[in-house]
């Protein structure tokens, strides 16, 4: 019997934010791969755990809760000790799998100087050959939901994203009303996507950009907002998990760097390009830099 077959049951140790999380899809996919007769639990958080909705790798969500502390981490344990599992991978190393029963337990491996997609791979031990593109896994409900919503818009379809986990990570809104203005030309429809707590960026950027828009942002859960990224001809945004969604639906994409390490973070993909400032201030970049950058790396024609 290949040893492949002997493994039936993973545990697959996942993480908190959103952007975070896509980044740990190709080695789940991975795992999928290898083992293909194996069902796969997953251990993360309520926030990411609408991502693993239509993954068809996953038997069981078991979820971390962070607000219950202690206590609730001796309930997950208890939970998951019910369970003897064939391998073990945690992406998050916070100590679980010392309580976890499974014949072999793998970790994520400790380096900085490559991207995370690559740092999560390696800690199958296969090395980096045949490494998956990151996925999310769409429903038929969020995919037509998105299509009657985008009903109206015509031509090519620009998103931006104002909003970031960070006030640090957030490019004015105002420098995001001047590059679509800029960028008008080439795009026929602009729609805003994000958080309701991006309210007041939404109402900055309608302050200053001149021409029409529609504003999505905190309407759509996750997956109808990917589904929209699905559509868009272009992604701009922070540095938040709403690149790493668009790049996970094959859809072009630019980030604008403040702090952070693009290096390690930067979404995936030959479809995907990014400006830092070299100060890491993020309002240090004009925008008409990021235009010429846009259209330098992408090829937009006027439409």
């Amino acid at each position: 019997m290949n040893k492949s077959d002997q493994v039936k049951k993973i545990l697959f140790v996942s993480l908190s934010n959103i952007g975070d999380v896509i980044l740990t899809t190709p080695t789940l996919v991975r795992l999928g791969q290898k083992y293909r007769n194996a069902k796969i639990d997953i251990i993360g958080d309520a926030r990411s755990e609408i991502l693993y909705k239509y993954c068809p790798l996953v038997d069981k969500f078991y979820q971390k809760n962070k607000s219950e502390g202690f206590i609730g981490t001796l309930k997950l344990i208890n939970k998951i000790r019910s369970n003897t599992y064939d391998l073990a991978v945690d992406l998050r190393s916070d100590g679980l799998l010392y309580f976890i029963k499974a014949d072999k337990k793998l970790y994520k491996i400790k380096d900085k100087n490559i991207h995370s997609i690559e740092k999560h791979f390696l800690s199958l031990k296969e090395g980096l050959c045949g490494l998956p593109e990151p996925i999310i896994w769409l429903g038929k409900k969020e995919k037509d939901k998105a299509k009657r919503i985008l009903f109206k818009t015509k031509g090519p379809l620009l998103v931006i994203g104002l909003g970031a986990n960070s006030s640090h990570k957030i490019w004015s809104a105002k420098y995001y009303a001047q590059l679509a203005y800029l960028l008008k030309k080439y795009f026929n429809s602009i729609v805003l996507i994000g958080d309701k707590k991006d309210d007041e960026l939404t109402l900055a950027f309608k302050k200053e950009y001149q021409g029409d828009f529609t504003n999505l942002a905190g309407k759509l859960d996750l997956l109808t907002t990917a589904a929209v990224l699905k559509n868009a001809d272009l992604f701009i945004g922070n540095d938040s998990g709403l690149g790493h969604i668009a790049s996970a639906v094959k859809t072009k994409t630019f980030t604008i760097f403040g702090p952070g390490e693009p290096i390690r973070y930067r979404p995936w993909g030959i479809l995907s390009s990014y400006l830092q400032d070299k100060e890491k201030n993020i309002n240090n970049i004009k925008p008409k830099v990021v235009f010429s950058e846009i259209i330098d790396r992408f090829g937009f024609k006027l439409y």
